[in-house]
């Protein structure tokens, strides 16, 4: 059963591979980058502060949380575990994928820390603001673009996307948990006022 789910993702990576066209190639490696993303990072920081004003940091230890577990359980944990090669390094695929400017990214990918990262801050954000800003769910959209260069640029499995976006998810409803908890208990220390 493993063998033939290792196929099925094989053969889906080189299907979404293989739609690639030159003009695309330097697109999809700059929309990879984390760095390339910092305008909307800074937005999303914006929209947490405008709505939750001085709890805002209390937010921002939550959403650390997340990224913080996502890449402790994906990239520190299950690639040094697993030692699932990338598509970029398995030598069966060399010539198969579709790869960007040489970039291979590092030796193991599974699971994919950067869909674990992007989705789990998307469910963040999307718990944290969605009863204050009613469009916040088109923040998965930038989730889903983040994790498909990774396909494109030949450098994870589906498999890898898969489960790093549930790891993602799963970390993203823990940091929110946490702020939501760590709002909660300020709040009530408010109400107490000085003791």
């Amino acid at each position: 059963m493993m063998e033939q789910l290792l196929t099925w993702d094989r053969e889906l990576l080189l299907w979404l591979n293989s739609f690639h066209t030159p003009w695309l190639d330097p697109i999809m490696f700059w929309v990879t980058k984390t760095f390339f993303w910092v305008p909307l990072y800074a937005f999303l920081i914006y929209l947490v502060f405008k709505q939750y004003k001085k709890e805002g940091w209390l937010v921002l230890i939550g959403a650390a949380v997340v990224v913080l577990l996502c890449d402790q359980i994906t990239s520190t944990f299950m690639k040094p575990f697993f030692e699932r090669l990338r598509p970029s390094h398995e030598p069966s695929l060399q010539g198969l994928v579709h790869l960007v400017d040489g970039y291979r990214g590092g030796r193991y990918g599974f699971s994919s820390g950067h869909a674990a990262n992007t989705f789990g801050t998307a469910l963040f954000v999307l718990l944290i603001l969605r009863q204050r800003v009613r469009w916040i769910g088109l923040v998965f959209l930038w989730a889903v673009l983040m994790t498909y260069t990774r396909l494109y640029l030949g450098v994870h499995y589906p498999g890898d996307i898969l489960v790093g976006a549930l790891i993602g998810l799963a970390c993203g409803w823990v940091g929110f948990r946490l702020a939501q908890g760590l709002i909660q208990r300020k709040r009530a220390k408010q109400k107490l006022g000085p003791q």
